[in-house]
């Protein structure tokens, strides 16, 4: 068994990514989850959006599938656009803020961070990676973000 995450790449108009601050960590991250059973990953993309942003969005270009085999997890990151709706905080979020890939918070996942460089590297490309080591909560835990 394995589970399937979702998290969409959404820019605006000055070619900055979408980042949600979550309110259970210190921590920014894309919009997403995790796939519920009966659910299509991009279904599950589009309500994940929602429910974190308050965005309407879809899917326009799949950019990465990672690979988490020490989670036996698989991540799709999407390219996303807007078609509506207005950013909102929610339960999930406490801040939504556009960034600059060069200006991304340091208490940004680091696996998150390396799929928006991916996106940003070549838009038109999709990516096939693995991703190994501990998840952003463990370096919080550790006090290593």
């Amino acid at each position: 068994m394995f589970t399937i995450g979702v998290f969409g790449i959404i820019t605006d108009d000055k070619d900055r990514v979408l980042l949600c601050h979550r309110r259970d960590f210190d921590l920014w991250n894309l919009p997403g989850g995790g796939v519920e059973a009966g659910e299509s990953p991009w279904a599950a993309l589009v309500r994940e959006i929602e429910e974190e942003t308050g965005l309407n969005a879809v899917p326009v270009h799949l950019s990465g599938v990672y690979s988490k085999p020490d989670k036996n997890e698989i991540v799709l990151s999407f390219f996303c656009q807007v078609t509506g709706g207005a950013i909102q905080l929610t339960d999930e979020a406490d801040q939504i803020e556009y960034f600059h890939l060069d200006r991304i918070p340091s208490n940004t996942s680091p696996k998150q961070v390396e799929r928006i460089k991916d996106y940003f590297a070549d838009k038109t490309r999709t990516y096939y990676k693995a991703q190994t080591g501990p998840s952003a909560i463990d370096l919080i835990n550790e006090g290593k973000i």
